[in-house]
């Protein structure tokens, strides 16, 4: 007996309605199918009496319940922009927010004191400008872990794989121990890869002063970003301002072209080879063949959901296949894991290559101040100052991440624990690439185009072009804002400096 002859035959069929935008109410409201016939038997599948009722095409009452929801949804989605703050997005108490803040405050402002990069032996005057660029390394770690961190956990947050307070978490962990272990090599780029410091010999305290500039600038529009929750490039945003200091006041032979050339066009490659991996990956996935494909009767189900998914998914006889795109089914624990999997590798790999974001700059800066020379061959980075930055990154996710993790969470609902797999495991291995390589990438474009491939492989209407325009918006407007700031502060820092100095 086919599916149909059941539906016919059977009165009283509640077909449940699965809305993918309502992963978070977790609701299923119900159809009742009557037929158009009377029956004076009962069913003798079902057991159930069969009786005369409307015809199916009358679907008034229904289109308004749908306009009802549309209306509800879109007033739940209109409360919930209103981003909340730390204690009601983790979940805990007021008081415990504040206290953590506070914590955070009093270490970042006492550390730096007991730390060995602070300078040991040289006059007070070097001592306190070294303790203010380290704050200021600490403010841009601390806005790269408030707006970065979502490329790791968003998808994860989003798909439900894991909780807002387990993925801030879990990444504060992976991102501290990725910026301590696998900081340096991009980190040398980012010190004496992006800006010529010999245009700059005999001019210290400006190339000073450019740098902790180039800190601040991208710091600040890192911080109005994370405010609205837009999730823009820290790299971006930090080279943008390094280079936007170096043509301001050294002029075009301040920047170093080749090394801008090859960072730059990393942007471009990342993304597309994020989009290529993910597509593979994805494709890879969706071949595999599945337990429990085997066998009769199981086949026989599984079939009959894939083509008619809406009448099975409400009846509790029938297995919830993995992908029922009804909320509130549950995530599948194997796919549940291999989501966290990949967004923990995904938060290590981005701790090891946006930490240099902060530490190149503050490194450089740190060499002018104690005497010793920018242009050198080889600076060491103290594992203080990697770990330092990673604190900062770890900071700025308890106190702020909330805020863009919600955001790509959001936008992203779509993806299942699969598809987010797919682009965490793609971004991630790219990004971890790119670190070993020296290439300072965008975690973030590298994440799109990963999540634009899994698009792609489910079929081109699948990708969102709000999306694509958002994140070519993001990148036309931060590398320039980036410059601006850094040329304005550059100016007040240079002038500060000129009266303690």
């Amino acid at each position: 007996m086919t599916f149909s002859h059941i539906l016919l035959r059977t009165p009283h069929i509640y077909l449940p309605k699965c809305r993918k935008s309502d992963s978070q109410n977790q609701r299923r409201e119900f159809l009742i199918l009557r037929p158009h016939h009377s029956f004076s038997t009962p069913s003798p599948l079902f057991g159930l009496p069969r009786r005369p009722f409307a015809a199916l095409s009358s679907f008034e009452g229904e289109q308004a319940d749908d306009r009802h929801y549309h209306q509800q949804h879109r007033d739940e989605n209109k409360a919930a922009d209103e981003l909340p703050g730390m204690a009601q997005a983790l979940h805990i108490s007021s008081r415990t927010a504040s206290g953590i803040s506070l914590c955070i405050a009093m270490a970042a402002l006492c550390l730096p004191l007991f730390m060995s990069s602070l300078g040991r032996g040289l006059p007070v005057q070097t001592r306190v400008l070294s303790y203010a660029t380290l704050l200021f390394g600490f403010y841009m770690a601390w806005n790269i872990g408030a707006n970065d961190v979502a490329n790791a956990m968003g998808t994860s947050v989003g798909s439900g794989a894991l909780t807002l307070r387990q993925a801030v978490v879990t990444a504060a962990v992976l991102e501290f121990s990725g910026a301590l272990l696998m900081g340096t090599h991009v980190t040398s780029t980012m010190q004496k890869g992006i800006l010529v410091a010999d245009v700059f010999r005999g001019k210290d305290t400006l190339l000073f002063a450019g740098l902790l500039s180039s800190l601040a600038a991208a710091g600040t529009w890192l911080q109005v970003a994370s405010y609205y929750g837009w999730p823009v490039s820290t790299t971006h945003c930090i080279v943008g301002s390094m280079v936007g200091f170096g043509l301001a006041y050294g002029g075009s032979e301040a920047v170093f072209w080749s090394s801008l050339a090859r960072v730059t066009s990393s942007w471009v490659v990342s993304p597309l080879v994020g989009a290529m991996v993910s597509f593979l990956v994805y494709k890879c996935i969706r071949r595999c063949p599945k337990p429990g494909a085997s066998g009769g009767s199981s086949r026989s189900s599984r079939r009959i959901f894939r083509r008619d998914g809406h009448f099975f998914c409400g009846l509790s006889s029938q297995p919830n296949p993995l992908n029922c795109p009804c909320p509130g089914s549950g995530l599948p624990p194997t796919r549940a894991a291999t989501s966290v999997l990949s967004a923990c590798f995904m938060s290590f790999a981005h701790g090891g290559n946006d930490v240099s974001n902060a530490i190149g700059p503050l490194a450089a800066a740190l060499s002018i101040l104690q005497g010793r020379e920018a242009a050198a061959a080889e600076i060491v980075i103290p594992n203080d100052v990697l770990a330092w930055g990673g604190f900062g990154i770890v900071a700025g996710l308890m106190m702020w991440g909330y805020r863009v993790i919600a955001t790509i969470g959001k936008k992203i609902t779509e993806l299942t624990p699969t598809r987010g797999f797919a682009a965490e495991f793609a971004a991630a291995s790219v990004v971890l690439g790119a670190s070993k390589l020296g290439l300072p990438i965008s975690a973030t474009h590298t994440l799109v185009g990963a999540v634009m491939g899994v698009g792609f492989a489910r079929g081109l209407n699948s990708v969102r072009a709000e999306t694509v325009r958002e994140i070519v918006t993001s990148w036309v407007v931060t590398i320039p804002a980036g410059a601006t700031f850094a040329v304005v502060y550059t100016w007040i820092l240079t002038k500060l400096l000129s009266v303690v100095l």
